[in-house]
């Protein structure tokens, strides 16, 4: 009883030593042959190195899972290494671009981008004159009013669907479907032919937001039928048994069980919005002054100001652009991690 109490309980899980050090020298090999492949053929560069190491690292990795244990062993080997080198080919693009976005927006990075505009400055001033506080503003006024607009539409579409499911439940999604599929440019140029031209006929705030509102709804909606449809039907049942009508049902216990999934619906579709550049140039007019009135006279936006600053083409003026990015970057992480914290469970209790 004593050696059996005494034991030290293991994890058969858990790689043993001998498994680790299998693992090494396979990635060894790999590393090893990626690199005389490249220096004995016309094959050159990184993604050469990345290529070849990857498909040696699936093949050694099988070769000897086969020789170990089976053919049943090789596949599920390859499978998994097929499956490591597509999360790694999707991470490596988005810590590249973090990285460049980075190295060339940092330099362009002070105190006074934050606090003056550009109404007394040019892109192709230097960087100490002038900053994209106009454009910080204008970009949280056109998101806050497209979500406004579009979280109430595209919530009650998707209960329409999923809890109503009236005679227009066909076309109605059929609609939305299409609708998220149609380009930026497509929406602009509708806000501007029927709202702009013939009613409003000057550039606001306002008009840049209906168009990302446009493009907000169809993202919203089918992410929203999507939650909705994963709640079971014996929560609406027991509301329902209660004595609770429709309505009630769904307001509180149907809508507050999707709580994380709906939140997770309005990321998406900020996600959609926040870097669009197509509809803000036809609608908002760009302007170089902070405009709190978004219903009167030419708004910027960090997309706005990014192609401004492309286009002055200096070195003031690609640096100012980087650093444009790397804030609306910024700024959309801010939001999201905002949104992912206020629509938790521990939030929620």
């Amino acid at each position: 009883m004593s050696n059996i109490d005494s034991a030290i309980p293991t994890k058969p899980w858990r790689a043993s030593n001998r498994e680790r050090l299998t693992d090494i020298s396979i990635f060894l090999g790999a590393f090893i042959s990626s690199y005389v492949f490249v220096a004995l053929t016309p094959m050159k560069g990184k993604l050469a190195y990345f290529a070849v190491f990857f498909i040696a690292y699936a093949l050694f990795t099988s070769i000897f899972k086969a020789r170990q244990r089976g053919s049943a062993a090789a596949k599920d080997a390859l499978v998994n290494s097929l499956v490591a080198i597509g999360a790694v080919v999707t991470v490596i693009p988005v810590f590249s671009i973090l990285l460049t976005v980075l190295r060339k927006g940092l330099p362009g990075i002070s105190f006074g981008l934050f606090t003056h505009d550009m109404a007394l400055a040019s892109p192709t001033d230097p960087l100490n004159n002038g900053g994209l506080l106009h454009a910080i503003t204008g970009t949280l006024t056109l998101v806050a009013i497209a979500l406004v607009l579009s979280v109430p539409i595209g919530i009650l579409t998707a209960l329409y669907l999923t809890e109503i499911k009236g005679s227009f439940k066909g076309p109605i999604r059929f609609l939305v479907q299409a609708m998220s599929g149609v380009p930026s440019i497509v929406a602009g140029l509708f806000i501007l032919s029927a709202v702009l031209y013939p009613i409003t006929k000057a550039y606001s705030g306002l008009m840049g937001a209906l168009a990302l509102t446009i493009l907000m709804i169809p993202t919203i909606a089918r992410t929203s039928e999507e939650v909705l449809n994963l709640i079971p039907n014996e929560l609406r049942e027991a509301g329902t048994a209660l004595g609770g009508t429709q309505w009630r049902t769904v307001a509180m216990i149907v809508l507050p069980a999707a709580k994380s999934g709906l939140t997770t619906a309005i990321i998406l579709g900020v996600a959609r919005i926040a870097g669009e550049t197509a509809p803000i140039l036809l609608l908002t007019g760009g302007g170089d002054t902070v405009n709190p009135n978004a219903f009167n006279g030419p708004m910027g936006s960090l997309p706005y100001y990014i192609w401004k600053s492309f286009n002055a083409g200096s070195p003031e003026a690609i640096t100012r652009a980087w650093a444009g990015l790397l804030v609306l970057i910024g700024l959309v992480l801010i939001l999201f991690t905002s949104a992912r914290l206020l629509g938790s469970r521990k939030a929620a209790k």
